[in-house]
């Protein structure tokens, strides 16, 4: 019942409202995962906002810091996405690969799974498996084998980054009205000052302004619930 309150919570979310949502009945662990710093906010920011705002603990898992390997370590985006949590009211947490290096083997599938062990969250998002970043994929597929060896105890939900661009066949089953939210997004996704925030929020706000047109909203983040995560309502959660 515990889940379905939560989850049915989050449907709850469709309706437009800010920082001062109202309390939701309890109090969720919410994990959202990316990549990169930065994906998180651009791919669902305005649902992060929200969460938090309702008084939700919230943290963004980005699988490495944004920085290459051979590239100095200077903790530029480290920074940057310290600054986007605080913004979100969220808190940032590394999983330790390197960007563009992602490594999908057993011990890193151990190593993930024990960071998500130790959160216990009750929902988690992470990126839609079809994607042409490698290392979008692998932190999906890191969740997805987590879930599993996990007891599938987590609600799963998957989101997209810059539609056609990186995520690709991505068809909503929900979908979030993002409408008071989306300038707290912007100002987190803005705190990525290095990564060209200009050009990349341009192309996430032609996403979230399509799936505000299917909602019926000024903007809306869309979502796949995995369909053998447990098993909940979204009461107002906007299925197709």
């Amino acid at each position: 019942m515990y889940r379905r309150e939560i989850l049915g919570a989050l449907g709850a979310l469709a309706v437009p409202v800010g920082r001062d949502d109202p309390p939701l009945p309890r109090k969720a662990k919410v994990i959202v995962t990316g990549g990169h710093p930065g994906d998180p906010e651009y791919g669902c920011g305005g649902t992060i906002a929200r969460l938090a705002g309702s008084g939700h603990e919230v943290v963004l898992l980005y699988l490495n810091d944004g920085v290459p390997a051979g590239k100095p370590r200077d903790g530029v985006r480290i920074a940057e996405a310290t600054r986007a949590c605080a913004i979100l009211g969220a808190r940032p947490l590394f999983a330790g690969q390197l960007d563009g290096d992602a490594v999908v083997d057993r011990a890193h599938d151990d190593s993930f799974r024990a960071i998500l062990a130790a959160e216990k969250p009750d929902v988690v998002f992470t990126h839609w498996p079809i994607d042409n970043h490698a290392d979008h994929r692998a932190i999906s597929m890191l969740v997805s084998s987590a879930w599993l060896k996990l007891g599938r105890k987590f609600a799963l939900y998957y989101y997209e980054v810059s539609s056609g661009e990186d995520t690709v066949q991505f068809a909503p089953m929900h979908y979030v009205d993002i409408t008071a939210t989306e300038p707290i997004k912007k100002q987190a996704c803005y705190a990525h000052a290095s990564q060209s925030p200009d050009k990349y929020y341009a192309l996430q706000e032609q996403t979230t302004r399509m799936r505000g047109i299917e909602r019926g909203v000024k903007q809306a983040e869309g979502f796949i619930h995995h369909i053998q995560s447990p098993d909940f309502d979204l009461p107002g959660g906007n299925p197709r």
